[in-house]
């Protein structure tokens, strides 16, 4: 903080932690989406499934997008 800036309110500091909070939880999820579609299931045929690395990185766009990020 600098010098002339006022010192945040409680409800302040609250609001600004619940978005933190809700951002933190986006991007995990975000993260996990892209994880499993890294993963690599050996007992499926390649081609059989959509690219999961493609649908993986689509989800974590979308759930980013979703959360303002």
């Amino acid at each position: 903080m600098t010098e002339n800036a006022p010192e945040p309110t409680g409800r302040v500091t609250s609001e600004r932690l619940d978005t933190v909070e809700a951002h933190v939880h986006a991007l995990a999820q975000a993260l996990r989406a892209l994880a499993e579609g890294l993963e690599h299931n050996p007992t499926e045929e390649p081609g059989s499934q959509p690219d999961p690395v493609a649908r993986g990185a689509r989800l974590a766009h979308e759930l980013l997008l979703a959360e303002g990020l």
